[in-house]
């Protein structure tokens, strides 16, 4: 497996940003109330992704690292406002279902982790294949779980509706929606069915002698592995006044 491959399988399946490192939680269970929600809010992170990536491997050099992170913000912060001029002109109706999520990638630990500890270190192209490759599985993982609650809450993939609903009125037998699963909870129920899933590939995984990493992140307690250096603060300073 070459370096670019690896990349993309390090982002999809042994390190996936929701599944595995737990990263981006706030749009993985505000947006996914469809499925189209899911793919529009993993593509416009992608894309972000991957060109903050390249910007941030080829100034790598160049910035200070005593404003690296400042400097994060800026190149991240001007491709956001790129992809949200562009969202709002040629898909309103997604912009709008998307709504405050989309200024709020600026601060999306998956993009600040990847140029903190991907792309500030790497070249080009391995930067370039990992911000595809972990924008693909985060992706990925917003759709699934945007299909699941969109079947579940109203029997429709995609907003094309896949199981006949019931109607008392005429008598007709059909499906009756868990609309619990379309409303806050069920991003939580659904998201835990997904992850146990991933438990079960990892042992699996684990048993064949290729282990996945353990999962990481806010979700896990584990604050030393999250990309948001501002709530990292917050961390040490509480572990520096418990030592004291």
């Amino acid at each position: 497996m070459n370096k670019y491959t690896e990349r993309l399988y390090n982002g999809i399946i042994k390190e996936n940003p929701t599944f595995i490192l737990m990263l981006g939680m706030c749009p993985t269970l505000a947006v996914t109330t469809s499925a189209i929600n899911g793919v529009g809010m993993g593509l416009s992170t992608t894309i972000v992704l991957v060109m903050s990536n390249l910007m941030i491997s080829l100034l790598r050099k160049i910035i200070p690292d005593r404003v690296r992170m400042p400097a994060f913000i800026v190149v991240v912060a001007s491709f956001v406002t790129i992809v949200q001029f562009l969202m709002e002109g040629f898909t309103p109706d997604l912009y709008a279902s998307l709504g405050l999520y989309i200024p709020l990638i600026v601060v999306n630990c998956i993009i600040l982790g990847r140029a903190e500890s991907y792309a500030s270190k790497n070249p080009v192209g391995p930067s370039i294949f990992d911000g595809i490759g972990m924008g693909l599985g985060f992706t990925i993982a917003l759709t699934l779980i945007g299909i699941f609650r969109e079947i579940l809450g109203a029997g429709q993939i995609f907003g094309a509706q896949v199981l006949p609903l019931a109607d008392a009125a005429a008598g007709k037998a059909g499906y009756t929606p868990i609309t619990i699963f379309i409303l806050a909870p069920g991003a939580f129920f659904v998201l835990a069915i997904l992850v146990a899933v991933m438990n079960i590939v990892r042992e699996r995984a684990e048993k064949k002698g290729k282990p996945l990493p353990p999962a990481q992140g806010c979700l896990a307690g584990d604050c030393m592995s999250c990309g948001n250096h501002a709530c990292h603060g917050h961390f040490l300073s509480a572990e520096k006044k418990n030592e004291e």
